[in-house]
């Protein structure tokens, strides 16, 4: 059963869409350009916010989310009936959504002005160096909300110009990602340069070729496995289980809708069962082995006693060459290919950029 435990309250922030600068959360009015803040913006909490744990905070919380005013929009608090601004009556305005589960967003240690270039820390939210409002990164902007571009303040003026020019895509992300992308092709090309692509040719002759061959001897024995996660195989036996148990616990940001996220700790506990048993598994007792200098490897064929059989058969097979560059070797892949190096026949040999037979032909 899931537990939850309210461990304080963030402070939120919203994009005025007139002038694109960021605001705190409680404020009604951008503090750039004077915009009032429409009732269909978004609230997102910052990667930056710190935790509060304030009664008034958590007090203006309980009581719900802020109302805007059905007459001028202006931006209430749940407990008021009348709105600050004109005076009109809030039964007649929109109250804002709660409830919505937050993810603090990502946001980059710094962010350059639009204005005039400087890197300011991404917790401020007006340039040290020209004073104009910082936009928010790209990754973290929540998508503008729809009709909201142009608006009138309290008394009916037209609010200010915006003092920062449109935010420029920023091409950091891409010049990255590119780098990455750069360097995963250059190691791919020396890899293959290295081990793969043929570089040179010579010619080899065939001086001795060698094969060894492996047959495994299996039989049904019992195989103990111990602290197994999940339940046994059915035809285990011997078995012996337990339960570990342990607590997971998540951070979550809950908008109010009062411009401050409550952060809620949320908890559940997690069970595994782990498992030792035995099963009878066919197992490797014994592995009979024959070599040779010729293209026409042989098998051991075993005895087998009681409930033994035989594995699948491997083999180990090795051509022998002398070049101008001194002896190299060859591992064919198949019998068929192998039993075609004849002692004495002349190859091409293809090298690779270590002096490694990357392939052969005739």
């Amino acid at each position: 059963m899931a537990t939850k435990r309210s461990k304080g309250f963030i402070q939120l922030e919203w994009v005025c869409p007139n002038c694109n600068s960021r605001n705190p959360g409680p404020k009604k009015t951008c503090e750039n350009c004077g915009a009032p803040q429409p009732d269909n913006v978004q609230f997102y909490a910052p990667a930056e916010a710190k935790l509060i744990q304030d009664e008034n905070v958590a007090r203006a919380a309980a009581a719900g989310a802020d109302i805007h005013c059905g007459f001028c929009g202006t931006r209430n608090p749940a407990t008021a009936t009348v709105c600050s601004q004109c005076g009109g009556d809030l039964k007649e305005g929109r109250q804002r959504a709660a409830g919505k589960e937050m993810k603090r967003q990502a946001a980059p240690s710094e962010i350059t002005c639009t204005n005039c270039g400087q890197a300011n820390p991404s917790t401020r939210r007006m340039c040290a160096n020209c004073g104009a409002a910082l936009p928010l990164a790209a990754s973290a902007a929540p998508p503008p909300a729809p009709g909201a571009m142009s608006f009138s303040t309290p008394g009916g003026l037209t609010p200010a110009a915006p003092l920062t020019p449109a935010k420029k895509a920023s091409r950091a992300p891409w010049l990255i990602l590119g780098g990455v992308l750069a360097c995963i092709v250059v190691i791919c090309v020396v890899v293959g340069f290295l081990f793969i692509f043929p570089t040179t040719t010579v010619s080899g002759t065939v001086t001795n070729v060698s094969w060894q061959t492996s047959v495994p001897i299996q039989e049904v024995q019992p195989v103990d496995y111990s602290n197994q996660a999940g339940s046994p195989p059915s035809d285990a036996y011997n078995v012996s289980c337990r339960t570990e148990s342990q607590e997971v616990c998540e951070e979550k940001v809950v908008d109010t809708g009062t411009g401050y996220g409550e952060v809620v700790q949320e908890c559940h506990t997690e069970t595994q069962d782990y498992c030792s048993y035995t099963v009878d598994e066919w197992t490797t007792v014994r592995t009979e082995t024959l070599n040779g200098n010729d293209n026409f490897p042989v098998y051991a064929d075993p005895f087998l006693v009681g409930n033994q059989r035989k594995g699948s058969p491997t083999e180990d097979l090795n051509v022998y060459f002398s070049t101008s560059k001194g002896q190299l070797t060859y591992s064919p892949g198949t019998v068929s290919e192998f039993q075609q190096f004849v002692i004495g026949s002349t190859w091409t040999l293809r090298l690779n950029a270590l002096g490694g037979v990357v392939s052969v032909e005739r």
